[in-house]
């Protein structure tokens, strides 16, 4: 039996050598097919973790509370000076932590832009006030010094930690730290540095990063009790003879950690009641990480399979091609093809002889396809400077090359079954 099949991939071999270039032609359809697979479903595979290790930055079990401008605010008449009220308040952030009670952390932020100057160097950042307790919260990598402590809070410190887009435009090679800043005419001491991280932002986007917005380069922390002390929390325009108006927002955002996935939804509705019951108007917006992961996952399926499917057709085509060129073998080798069923050739004999050449043109193509669907993917990710990450996955290997076998032996059926039914007296007629 193995002397049999050994025969059989022999003459295969010798045949597809005999028209090597045609056969070398005829594979490149497949070859191009597999890699397009693999390329494709590592891509998107590669955004999609990407997204997701974004968001689970966030913390599955987190919820989180965003201020937003209620978009039916009125705006009173421009002779008028006014205030418009809205977002989250510092009672929220009390009222949340007494009636959740197994909230672990609540941690009030509020963000503004501001300018920051440094000797002579100038930049637009965006301040955060927060609280000690943010990076528990937070996946902040401490590069050097420390972050803000209860005591910064307690006494209202004037001290700050920048993070590194900050440190690469501000200080360039100087050491920044215990070094002055100058805040809205205000300085603040450098007291650490910190990497840069995601943070969730805006109504569009669920993720964004500080450095992403307008004109804005990298964070600066301060102590929220000290933002609030020398910041205020109204800003007033003026307008001229036109007058004036303002905006009065205590809380930009409130982070809350439940101790379990369990919890979030039931926690989110808890607090969705409350939001509801002490603001007038729809001046927040909840966040919940956990279901953007859910989100990310289901997005990441179909993504796949339409990557998948599209790249599929390029099989599919390679497929005909191959169809193509058998059925032109099979009446090139009619003479063949007679001589070998008056010899006692059967019809499966014939069968199993054409099949195994299609089988094996599909088979080199897969692996050559497979060696440039990893060659693509990591060539993506280099020229991209890893802005675009790939990831390659077994399950896509498995899949490309089981696919170009199921090519092979589908659209070679067809033309083995032509030719193990050809009559063999016409067969040996032909010329």
């Amino acid at each position: 039996m193995l002397s049999r099949i050994t025969a059989v991939l022999l003459i295969s071999l010798r045949s597809l050598w005999m028209h090597r270039l045609r056969s070398g032609l005829t594979t490149l359809g497949i070859v191009f097919g597999v890699a397009s697979v693999i390329a494709m479903l590592a891509i998107g595979e590669g955004a999609s973790r990407q997204a997701q290790e974004q968001i689970a930055h966030l913390g599955s079990t987190n919820i989180i509370l965003k201020t937003v401008k209620p978009p039916d605010q009125e705006i009173a008449d421009a002779s008028e000076q006014t205030i418009q009220q809205y977002g989250l308040k510092y009672e929220d952030a009390e009222r949340f932590r007494a009636t959740i009670p197994d909230a672990e952390v609540v941690v009030p932020v509020r963000r503004k832009p501001r300018q920051i100057q440094y000797r002579s160097r100038r930049i637009t950042s965006e301040i955060v006030g927060t609280v000690p307790w943010y990076t528990e919260l937070v996946p902040i990598e401490l590069l050097m010094g420390r972050f803000l402590t209860p005591m910064d809070m307690h006494y209202s410190m004037a001290v700050c930690v920048i993070d590194e887009a900050a440190l690469d435009s501000l200080f360039k090679f100087d050491d920044p730290m215990d070094q002055t800043l100058r805040i809205a005419g205000e300085y603040y001491r450098v007291v650490g540095v910190v990497r840069n991280v995601s943070v969730a932002a805006g109504n569009d986007s669920p993720l964004t990063a500080s450095q992403n917005d307008s004109g804005v380069t990298g964070s600066v922390y301060l102590p929220i009790t000290t933002m609030k002390k020398r910041f205020g929390e109204t800003e007033i325009q003026f307008g001229g003879s036109s007058g004036s108006s303002g905006e009065r927002v205590e809380l930009s955002e409130i982070t809350i950690r439940v101790p379990s996935m369990e919890r979030v939804l039931p926690t989110r509705d808890v607090l969705a009641n409350l939001l509801q019951t002490h603001h007038k108007k729809k001046d927040y917006q909840i966040v919940v990480p956990l279901e953007l992961l859910r989100q990310a996952a289901r997005t990441k399926r179909i993504f796949s399979i339409v990557l998948g499917s599209i790249a599929a057709i390029s099989l599919l085509v390679g497929g005909i091609g191959i169809m193509n060129i058998m059925l032109a073998t099979v009446s090139e080798r009619t003479r063949e093809i007679g001589i070998r069923r008056a010899l006692g050739a059967r019809k499966v004999d014939i069968v199993v002889q054409f099949l195994s050449e299609t089988v094996m043109l599909t088979l080199i193509g897969g692996l050559l396809g497979m060696a440039l669907g990893v060659v693509i993917p990591i060539l993506v990710t280099v020229l991209s400077h890893g802005q675009m990450p790939t990831v390659i996955t077994a399950h896509a290997m498995i899949m490309s090359f089981g696919i170009s076998a199921g090519v092979g032996v589908t659209f070679g059926l067809y033309p083995a079954y032509q030719a193990a039914n050809m009559d063999p007296i016409e067969s040996l007629r032909h010329e």
